[in-house]
């Protein structure tokens, strides 16, 4: 969430954004007071009320802040190999798991909305609306490889959906740090289900 010396000058929203994220993730979205990130952020508590009406809508806005700076650089089609196609998904499943400290802070993010989302449903659009464009950028990858004939024909939309049920349901447990499931348990686990839906049927 850090911002280098190249990156204009974030504005006063962003800053809030920015020390919500990380109080949210260090403390929960329940012990999170807004005087606190207020000072993280160098304004006035009524800075912050003035753009966020409540706890929820702060969330909600602060999970897809978190998204847009950290989900967004993690999808850079730039950013993966481009020697094969399952080259790119397995470096696409690395990025979804709680690999490094970044994102363990983006995955206890996830975790919160799924608990808000729970409780409250002006909340579950935006759980919606971030797993749709997950879902799409595994499923565009999977159909250019069933294109080039890299993978077998499969349904490129219910791969994408498997795979992220995967991806949640390993890297949670890898964030919890279940000794069971660590981090390279979790990526094999994961890469070996999807791989095997993707391999071309013999000749």
């Amino acid at each position: 969430m850090s911002v280098s010396k190249a990156d204009p000058k974030p504005t006063a929203r962003e800053r809030i954004l920015a020390a919500a994220v990380r109080r949210i993730a260090s403390e929960g979205i329940d012990e999170v007071r807004i005087a606190r990130i207020a000072m993280d952020a160098g304004v006035s508590s009524a800075l912050v009320h003035y753009h966020f009406d409540t706890r929820e809508a702060l969330l909600a806005e602060a999970l897809e802040f978190s998204y847009e700076r950290a989900g967004d650089v993690r999808i850079s089609t730039g950013e993966l190999p481009a020697s094969s196609h399952a080259e790119r998904l397995a470096a696409m499943i690395e990025q979804c798991l709680p690999s490094t400290p970044a994102l363990e802070q983006d995955w206890v993010l996830w975790v919160e909305l799924w608990l808000r989302a729970v409780r409250h449903p002006e909340l579950r659009p935006v759980a919606e609306r971030l797993y749709a464009r997950m879902r799409e950028w595994f499923a565009s990858e999977i159909a250019a490889g069933v294109r080039d004939g890299e993978f077998g024909r499969c349904d490129p939309d219910e791969i994408a959906d498997r795979t992220l049920a995967l991806i949640d349901g390993f890297g949670l447990r890898t964030l919890i740090g279940d000794s069971a499931v660590p981090l390279a348990r979790a990526r094999e686990e994961v890469w070996a289900a999807v791989a095997g839906e993707l391999a071309p049927c013999p000749p």
